[in-house]
């Protein structure tokens, strides 16, 4: 069981864990020990990165790219979490979708690319419809097992207290389920960005995925790194973000008192 500790040593373990890796990634480029065509230096990378900004419109990339993911992200969760809910929530439902949702996650979006591409062109609404399929399956089965964890005691006190069936659903059931849900919506938008990539090596003209392919065909393996770094620091923004609005809305759970 993981024991709470201070804010402030949580903070100083991150960043150290982050230094650790520029340093062993400093020690391995500049000592020599990797050529600078597999691995450069974290300042090549680091001009790299400042050279796609000032002279590729990277920045419009990112934009791009971000905007896609909010498009494939927000269908995925606006379908997904009521038939989730549905599914934790009644039997009936459940028989009747859990099986066929729990096929479809096990189908790599990337197989549907050739058929998306047939539905849709190569346009925005192709890759959209990647990420949309890569993340809607399993986030409307986990968002499923968390609405079907919720304590029916709570129930069974509300209905005992006078409270109609609907009631219950609403100011009980769903209230309990929230946090969990949203909890599963920060880990979903990281899946998001996985889809993405895949999503943009495909017929893209603009886009972090596009950058990355663009850089691999002519060997430009610092920006190929810049590209990749780029989604990982975007990736734990919007990590922090889901957290802050976690706390935030959910003081009282029992994950936030653990932190």
């Amino acid at each position: 069981m993981q024991m709470p500790i201070a804010r402030r040593t949580s903070i100083i373990l991150a960043v150290s864990g982050l230094a650790s890796v520029v340093l062993i990634w400093s020690v391995i480029t500049y000592g020599g020990f990797v050529s600078a065509f597999f691995l450069p230096t974290p300042t090549a990378v680091a001009d790299a990165f400042v050279q796609l900004i000032l002279h590729k419109d990277f920045l419009s990339d990112i934009a791009v790219s971000f905007g896609r993911i909010l498009a494939g992200f927000g269908i995925s969760a606006a379908v997904a979490i009521p038939i989730g809910i549905g599914i934790g929530a009644f039997r009936a439902i459940q028989s009747a979708l859990e099986p066929i949702f729990a096929a479809a996650r096990y189908m790599p979006a990337s197989a549907f690319i050739p058929l998306l591409i047939i539905w849709f062109g190569i346009g925005e609404s192709e890759k959209i419809a990647v990420i949309v399929i890569g993340v809607f399956f399993p986030l409307v089965l986990l968002v499923a097992d968390v609405a079907s964890n919720t304590p029916r005691q709570f129930l069974q006190i509300a209905y005992t207290l006078g409270a109609s069936q609907w009631q219950g659903f609403w100011r009980v059931f769903l209230r309990s389920s929230l946090p969990g849900i949203v909890d599963i919506l920060r880990v979903a938008f990281g899946w998001a960005w996985t889809y993405l990539i895949v999503a943009e090596l495909v017929a893209a003209s603009k886009g972090i995925g596009y950058v990355i392919l663009a850089s691999s065909r002519y060997q430009r393996t610092d920006e190929i790194i810049a590209g990749v770094l780029t989604i990982g620091a975007l990736g734990l923004l919007t990590d922090l973000i889901f957290r802050i609005v976690y706390v935030r809305l959910f003081p009282y759970s029992e994950r936030v008192a653990q932190r």
